[in-house]
């Protein structure tokens, strides 16, 4: 039976496990799949560990995205664009990394939601792995405007400085990076939180007034509700 598991810290809200389980049931695949809590500090150590207890692959939850692109020995190119991973597949020579959170993301929020993002004003909150890896799909879709804001608005104007210089960006859209308080009076038609905060039941501390008429809000993040 192939063994995979999904990493973070905190683990035990996430639904993996149980997500894991109804699709090998469904497409009829011996697999087991767990959460792994990964001690902070410790990341390589823990997956070594899981390798060589047989484990075939990882996916990479908060906060360890950047610490699984250091680990992988080769990576995808959407990989390599975000500078974060959340897929590890273990192979005899190599360990592949990739990043599926921007895929996965605008599929959801553009096909299952139907929400189109083309020439609406977006908002992308965090700096992190999570919102690494979904920043060139958004910039993609080709948003009137995309804000990537952080608590450490240093760290969300560099994030959006190294973004605007890659030539797949070269796309009519206006980047910016800024911290939370600097978003007061403006307003976005899709709010994005690719923070950790509702991990804790807690919500960034933004100024009122961000959303418009109609506008999405959207949590890449969940709880144990």
């Amino acid at each position: 039976m192939d063994r995979y598991a999904v990493i973070g810290n905190p683990i035990a809200h996430s639904k993996s496990p149980r997500i894991h389980a109804l699709f090998a049931a469904q497409t009829a695949q011996a697999l087991s799949y767990e959460a792994l809590l990964g001690p902070l500090g410790a990341f390589a150590a823990t997956v070594d560990a899981f390798r060589a207890a047989g484990g075939r692959g990882l996916n990479v939850t908060v906060p360890f995205k950047l610490d699984a692109f250091t680990y992988a020995t080769r990576r995808t190119p959407r990989a390599e664009a975000a500078g974060a991973v959340n897929t590890l597949a273990f192979g005899p020579d190599e360990v592949l990394g990739d990043n599926t959170d921007g895929a996965g993301l605008l599929r959801d929020i553009t096909v299952n939601l139907g929400c189109p993002l083309t020439e609406r004003r977006v908002l992308l909150l965090g700096a992190g792995g999570a919102a690494r890896g979904s920043l060139l799909p958004l910039l993609l879709t080709e948003p009137a405007r995309l804000v990537v804001a952080n608590r450490s608005s240093a760290k969300a104007v560099a994030l959006a400085a190294e973004f605007a210089r890659l030539p797949s960006c070269a796309v009519a859209v206006k980047l910016e990076g800024c911290g939370f308080a600097d978003l007061a009076g403006a307003q976005f038609d899709v709010v994005i939180n690719a923070t950790s905060a509702s991990l804790g039941d807690a919500a960034p501390d933004l100024p009122a007034g961000l959303y418009a008429p109609g506008s999405l809000a959207y949590d890449m993040m969940y709880g144990k509700g």
